[in-house]
């Protein structure tokens, strides 16, 4: 692949096009070799681009004959919202509904009676001839496809209206019905309609169709829906907010539709370019793309040619156009959403914006003495595209030299050129190796100044200083990246750069390979960690065949001594193994420097992520509960309690996350905080809330133990063995109490059809796993790279007695607490003669909550709620009671917890324990 820069030896300079070895004269371009290397020069008209044959070499793939632009879905969200805020309004503010329609009806009821029948004919006469002129005019020109695209956009917006009016008449709440109709004039008894039929569509076809880019198309356009909206308000046919829905659902299904069948796409081809440079004064022999890779990063910049010309050295063209405008659009709005506004660009910009940004950064960095390439001109290629000549500067990027070939001295024209930019508070953005040119002298040119800033701030240019310190960590090491900028910039100024040195600071292809990197030495220190194990176990095999027979205690005091010694090999391994981060490299190269130099990370997020995870999980949380709580009558409920028996039952459900404490760090030989752990558990309460049992808590418990200083495999390996630890005594107590009870078999408990279609999508998504060799092989790997370190964790556990008395002594506490709890549930609302046994209790609980954890839905909502019903009911206690003593039960142990779960989430993600 060709990188920008790369042309062959000899071609910087050269006067024609044989420079390059598949240049005009090859025989792999016969018209230009048979006219010797040369071509006539053309009139600055370009009245003979005709008769010239343009040669584009490699020119670019067959180009997808649509695409989806992102702006239109952007448009289709907007449009859905506007709907969406319009119902809202109409439903919830209808005395300004009201009095907006009065005062309407009030000012058009004064217009003269002629001009309302002139306005009414001549708009029910354009609103039809215009698009059918508009479609004779497309046709006339070969663009039949966006008349394709309004006719399909005019149909679905029909249908949409028909739809709309439908639910209007039939479901919608009466102050809609009242915001979007009224009595008809011409039938007292009949109403309007809520979306006129035939306006949406019109307004769809001249949408799609794009007359709105047109300036005397949508001059026209606009007053026949004016005069339309009038003549229909004025004869009392309509309403204000029926004719903004209905210009809304055209609005949007345009757009919809534009996004779902593409837009045609008018990119410019490499002979569009060729007949561009002819129109301003250059005359282009050849010209050849540049690939490069196409990514949401660097997809943006355009494509770029090397053209040779006729009489003169040859160019560097970049051409941007729509298309590539859009690409990296969604995740330039995150970013922009995410992180304050000095830390990224913004996510829509025109081409002219586009134009004019690229042109200002490169005359500003040449005139503050930065090398970079000369922009000599510039020009639209047509309404969706533009070009940017610049002299041709040959060379070499960074990343395509070896590493013998970057020297100090490069790297020391590298951080000058940087040094330059900066004396004149001019930002470059993307300090990474494809933008750092060098050419055969070994000068160091800066590209890619686009999306640079000029009159940039101290934190953006300490941006820039971090990144180039990793892109050239990245070559030669921290040591001579840090050397190289120290012995240019200064001390004081790297040591400003630390804490711009976060991966959040840094371009998207540089933390892609930080993560490589760290994939990488995670790979070696589990390599190590398993050589270890191995070694360490064949030695203790060998040290077993040659031992004599010893007493049974020598033998346990021995076995004790042997996993002992695995551990530390395994510990030493690791440590040996163990590599430090790049970024971490070059903190402690700078701090050698200057050991009071700030450390402290600067805060460029405006939203984390995990903030928005919160948000968006206490929404879905409060709708799971205000749902549940709509349904409760709770007269009857206080009414009829038993308090002593509700205070019990809130008891046993506060110590059930003590006991929850205990069954985790009963497996856990680290030393972690207790207290801490508690607030952990309280925490999971807010967080089954919005994932299913089985999962949310055994993340949050991981999580949880590798911010307290347990290592990612040890942790997995903790939470993994009180799993299946608890899965184990579970089922025996289930076991035990079904016997207590006097029955073998436990009451029928039938799983909902949402539990069994989890089960079976569970079911069918392991049998795709485990048939498939790729998804096998990733599942199996990543599953063995977690659990490498298990078995080490269990001997830990098992040298411990009392660890592994408080993990199993935590679990049957706290199994315990939650039937103790359903059981005072039962008695605050029950009597003597409708109560049943602890046994009874006991084998309900466990059957409810084992579907529970196996049902998809959050906190398992529904399956809990209906199993532990008919369970008891099965049991024979009375529905009267069984219902409010399962409702109780849930409150207490799922939704009450929730508001103290979330303020315990998120003080420990404050303190950065999760």
């Amino acid at each position: 692949m060709k990188q920008q820069g790369v042309h062959p030896e000899g071609a910087e300079g050269t006067s024609d096009a044989a420079s390059r070895p598949d240049g005009p004269e090859s025989p792999e371009n016969p018209a230009t070799a048979e006219e010797g290397g040369s071509a006539p020069k053309e009139p600055l008209d370009g009245s003979r681009d005709e008769a010239h044959v343009d040669e584009v070499e490699g020119d670019e793939p067959l180009l997808p004959a649509r695409v989806h632009r992102p702006s239109d879905l952007m448009r289709l969200l907007v449009g859905v919202l506007a709907v969406i805020v319009l119902l809202g309004i109409a439903a919830f503010a209808h005395g300004t509904t009201s009095g907006l329609e009065q005062d309407i009806n009030k000012g058009t009821g004064q217009a003269p009676d002629l001009l309302i029948k002139i306005a009414g004919l001549a708009s029910s006469i354009a609103i039809l001839l215009v698009p059918v002129a508009f479609a004779i005019e497309r046709l006339i020109k070969r663009d039949g496809l966006r008349i394709a695209d309004g006719v399909l956009a005019a149909v679905l917006a029909h249908g949409v209206t028909l739809a709309t009016d439908l639910w209007v008449a039939k479901a919608a709440p009466d102050s809609i019905q009242e915001a979007l109709t009224q009595p008809s004039p011409g039938d007292i008894h009949a109403l309007t309609d809520p979306v006129h039929g035939y306006l949406a569509p019109v307004i769809a076809y001249m949408t799609a169709v794009g007359m709105s880019r047109r300036p005397r198309w949508r001059a026209v356009l606009w007053m026949v829906l004016l005069l339309d909206a009038f003549s229909m308000l004025v004869t009392g046919y309509t309403t204000p907010f029926s004719i903004i829905l209905t210009v809304l659902i055209g609005w949007t299904v345009a757009y919809g539709t534009l996004y779902a069948v593409g837009s045609p796409n008018v990119r410019p081809t490499g002979r569009t370019l060729m007949a561009g440079l002819r129109h301003v004064g250059f005359h282009p022999v050849s010209a050849a793309r540049e690939e490069a890779p196409d990514t949401s990063e660097t997809g943006d910049r355009g494509r770029r040619y090397f053209v040779t010309l006729e009489d003169g050295p040859p160019l560097d063209v970049t051409v941007v156009d729509r298309e590539q405008q859009a690409q990296g659009f969604f995740y330039r709005a995150w970013r922009n959403l995410t992180l304050r506004g000095f830390a990224t660009r913004s996510s829509l910009q025109s081409l002219r914006q586009a134009l004019e940004q690229e042109a200002l950064l490169a005359y500003a960095a040449i005139a503050a003495g930065a090398n970079a390439p000369k922009l000599i001109a510039t020009s639209e290629l047509g309404p969706d595209a533009v070009m940017l000549v610049y002299e041709h500067t040959g060379g070499r990027t960074l990343d395509s030299l070896a590493d013998e070939e970057i020297t100090d001295d490069l790297l020391r024209d590298t951080w000058h050129q940087v040094r330059a930019l900066q004396s004149r508070r001019i930002a470059h953005r993307r300090l990474v190796g494809d933008a750092i040119l060098v050419d055969r002298s070994g000068t160091v040119i800066l590209t890619d100044l686009r999306v640079g800033e000029i009159a940039a701030g101290d934190l953006l240019l300490r941006m820039d200083i971090s990144q180039l310190l990793v892109t050239l960590g990245l070559r030669v090491g921290a040591e001579r990246a840090v050397a190289s900028a120290v012995g240019v910039l200064g001390p004081d100024a790297v040591a400003d750069c630390l804490p711009m040195l976060q991966p959040i600071a840094l371009s998207r292809s540089t933390r892609a390979t930080l993560r490589r990197l760290a994939r990488e030495r995670a790979q070696r220190e589990r390599e190590a960690v398993l050589e270890a194990s191995r070694q360490a176990k064949q030695a203790r095999l060998e040290a077993g065949h040659e031992a004599e027979p010893v007493s049974e205690k020598a033998e346990k005091k021995a076995v004790r001594a042997q996993a002992r010694a695995e551990k530390r090999a395994i510990d030493e391994a690791l440590e040996e193994a163990r590599e430090e981060d790049l970024l971490t490299q070059i903190r402690h190269q700078v701090l050698r420097i200057r050991p009071q130099a700030p450390v402290e990370p600067a805060r460029l997020e405006r939203v984390r992520p995990r903030t928005l995870m919160s948000f968006i999980a206490g929404a879905i949380g409060a709708y799971f509960l205000l749902t549940q709580l709509t349904h409760i009558e709770f007269g009857p409920l206080v009414a009829n309690a038993e308090w002593g028996w509700v205070a019990a039952a809130v008891l046993f459900s506060a110590l059930s996350y003590v006991a929850a404490a205990m069954s985790l760090l009963g497996f856990v030989p680290e030393r972690v905080p207790f207290p801490r752990t508690v607030a952990a558990q309280v925490a999971g309460s807010f967080v089954k809330i919005v994932a299913p049992a089985a999962v949310g808590g055994v993340a949050l418990n991981t999580r949880f133990l590798q911010r307290s200083g347990v290592r990612p495999g040890l942790a997995v390996a903790s939470v993994g063995a009180s799993q299946l630890f608890g899965l184990g005594c579970h089922i025996l107590m289930l076991l035990s109490f079904g016997y207590l009870t006097g029955t073998e078999k436990t009451p029928s408990l039938s799983p909902s059809r949402t539990v069994i279609a989890g089960l079976l999508t569970v079911a069918v998504l392991v049998l795709v796993v485990t048939s498939v060799p790729f998804l096998r092989k990733f599942v199996v790997t990543r599953v063995r790279s977690l659990f490498a370190g298990v078995v080490p964790r269990m001997l830990d556990v098992l040298q411990r007695p009392q660890k592994l008395v408080t993990g199993i002594g935590g679990m049957l506490l706290l199994t315990f607490c939650f039937v103790m709890c359903l059981d005072a549930s039962i008695r605050a609302f029950g009597t003597e003669s409708s109560s049943i046994s602890i046994a009874s209790v006991a084998v309900v609980f466990l059957a409810g909550n084992a579907l529970g954890s196996a049902a998809p839905t959050p906190g398992g909502v529904g399956a809990v709620e209906a199993t532990l019903t008919v369970g008891l009911i099965a049991v024979g206690l009375p529905k009267e009671v069984a219902a409010p003593a399962v409702l109780l039960f849930r409150l207490l142990t799922l939704w009450l917890p929730v508001l103290p779960g979330w303020l315990a989430f998120n003080q420990l993600s404050r303190k950065g324990a999760l």
